[in-house]
């Protein structure tokens, strides 16, 4: 690549790959089968990897209408929440006219495979998780319209940012623990680093901080069932007094708490109230039933499939965190007597 250039030409690829600029542009172009062999074909996209190249297609079909086609980066497909967001995305924009591709970033750690590293593709807009943030470096989605989603909006990469109201969904956790009379609590925090539990961790020592005589402390653990059983198991055999009410950020950490639960003698809630938050299917597939925040993940993605569209017609995309509700069931109840 010429000194000084910010960006790798086809040129540099076929440089780099050993091959003609047509041989080039058919593999990139997919049309190579039957006309360039498969490990010429690797080559070629291993260059194109290598050097960050991928066609110019900005000037060309970037323009709002020509591709019609929207990304929607989601951390991993592991939970029903991001299939709930990509229908609601694509609902909305079905009645405008535009595709939505679903992009995983696999287990929402490090940067997942372009997709568009060897397909003359080209987007409109992108909407992002802020989970899958390193993702976007990977396809350039940080240099389209782009709408992030459970983003700082102070710190966003995007034109806008769509939030849930978590900030009081675990206001309100914390309002239905103390009332039942709670005040020794144990936050089973996801070890992700991501604003979206960042803030669950500052609503919930806020809140409980208004409150005399409570105590808080916190265990992190992958967001997974056997993550959450290990750091609960853990945190309740630490000394001193045990938590009677642990906040979960999420209901599958909730489920390997229960089981943490189990294993230590303990019952769900008489000896010790269990929260969730995300109101996934598992949260009444389990006995007792899950208290937890529902998540309106439908309208999630319609909100953010909407200021994605407000973007890229130069609209301001509507303002105010979506509402977010407690379901109070029966993991919760008064605290046992000392």
């Amino acid at each position: 690549m010429a000194r000084g250039s910010t960006r790798p030409t086809s040129r540099d690829v076929a440089q780099a790959a050993g091959v003609s600029q047509a041989a080039v542009s058919l593999v990139l172009g997919d049309k190579w089968r039957g006309r360039v062999s498969e490990p010429t074909a690797q080559r070629v996209r291993d260059a194109a990897r290598r050097l960050g190249y991928r066609p110019n297609l900005a000037a060309r079909n970037l323009r709002l209408g020509r591709t019609r086609t929207v990304l929607l980066v989601v951390p991993a497909l592991t939970t029903e929440f991001f299939a709930e967001v990509y229908t609601g995305a694509a609902r909305v924009a079905a009645q405008h006219g535009f595709g939505v591709v679903l992009y995983p970033s696999p287990e929402g750690v490090g940067p997942a495979r372009d997709p568009f590293a060897s397909a003359q593709a080209a987007l409109d807009g992108v909407i992002a998780s802020s989970m899958a943030a390193d993702a976007l470096t990977a396809i350039r989605g940080d240099q389209l319209p782009l709408v992030m989603l459970d983003s700082d909006p102070e710190g966003s990469l995007g034109a806008a940012t769509v939030n849930l109201d978590i900030t009081d969904g675990i206001r309100q956790v914390a309002e239905h623990l103390l009332a039942l009379g709670h005040r020794r609590f144990l936050h089973l925090a996801a070890d992700v680093p991501s604003w979206t539990f960042e803030i669950r961790a500052r609503a919930l020592a806020a809140r409980l901080a208004e409150t005399p005589g409570t105590t808080l402390r916190t265990a992190r653990a992958p967001i997974s069932v056997d993550g959450a059983l290990a750091a609960t198991e853990t945190a309740l055999a630490a000394p001193g007094p045990r938590p009677t009410a642990l906040v979960c950020d999420d209901d599958k950490l909730a489920v390997g708490a229960y089981k943490a639960a189990r294993r230590a003698g303990l019952r769900v809630p008489d000896d010790l109230s269990v929260t969730g938050l995300d109101d996934l299917g598992l949260a009444t597939a389990i006995d007792p039933e899950l208290t937890t925040v529902r998540l309106d993940a439908e309208l999630f993605g319609e909100r953010g499939m909407r200021a994605l569209l407000a973007v890229m017609e130069g609209r301001t995309p509507e303002e105010g965190d979506i509402p977010v509700h407690l379901v109070v069931r029966g993991s919760t109840a008064p605290p046992p007597h000392d």
